[in-house]
């Protein structure tokens, strides 16, 4: 297993797309918080790069890899190994890989500017973001054979996280206004990672303006402190839950 972990994450780093996500990534943070001059704007500017840019292209990257490591894992497959293994091996080679091009890119600059708390927490959020959107690449290329299809899939799914979601939340709002929705919100918002994660930054922050009406009533719920807490579990069964699925498919799926 640690030999399949350190070619893929080896493969991984190699690449030019790798290496300019990170460049990219550096670029933006340092210029963010060159160009502000209160460190809190700073990092609600680099939030919202961060909560697009991040799962765009760890989801779009994850799956592309699966799929054309096709042979690569057929291959695995064919030796005296463990299917669980071959998988979390790859699964851990993508996150490892990713992860640590969001340290450099975004985690030097944050913890440059901002060492406190506040982004330490902004660091881990970005680095969770990576992590779900490569179990979700990994969901979603075992699921299905086609190329083509399957990166499909996967920037519709980006979509719907980063863009449709707050549109469908809107909706029900303003369709059941007379109703009091504030608990079925609640609950739906732990269906988006992306919308925790801007949840769990924005209530270090205390910046209430920003937080959205899910955001407010989570933080009413909650509070603060114990809010935190919550959001970053639920970010935790995010990277769980898609991880296990796809592991119980690729088990038992017929390559």
């Amino acid at each position: 297993m640690r030999k399949v972990v350190k070619y893929v994450i080896i493969d991984i780093l190699r690449s030019k797309m790798i290496l300019g996500y990170t460049l990219l990534l550096f670029l933006m943070s340092y210029s963010v918080f060159s160009l502000e001059d209160n460190v809190a704007k700073g990092l609600l500017t680099l939030l919202n790069l961060e909560l697009f840019i991040i799962p765009l292209v760890s989801i779009i990257f994850s799956t592309i890899y699966i799929y054309n490591s096709s042979e690569f894992i057929e291959l695995l497959v064919s030796q005296p190994l463990k299917r669980k293994s071959i998988w979390l091996s790859l699964f851990t080679g993508l996150s490892t890989s990713l992860v640590v091009a969001f340290l450099i890119g975004c985690g030097l600059p944050i913890i440059f500017f901002e060492p406190t708390l506040t982004g330490v927490i902004m660091i881990l959020t970005g680095s969770l973001l990576s992590v779900i959107f490569v179990t979700i690449a990994l969901f979603v290329s075992v699921f299905m054979r086609d190329k083509t299809k399957g990166t499909g899939m996967a920037i519709f799914i980006w979509l719907y996280f980063a863009i449709m979601f707050d549109g469908f939340v809107l909706f029900l709002l303003f369709q059941f206004s007379d109703y009091p929705l504030e608990k079925p919100l609640m609950a739906i918002g732990f269906l988006n990672p992306i919308d925790m994660s801007r949840i769990l930054i924005l209530l270090r922050l205390d910046v209430s303006a920003l937080m959205g009406y899910t955001g407010a009533v989570f933080r009413n719920f909650f509070g603060a402190p114990a809010g935190i807490s919550i959001a970053m579990l639920s970010l935790i069964i995010w990277i769980a839950a898609p991880l296990y699925f796809s592991l119980n498919v690729f088990k038992k799926k017929d390559l």
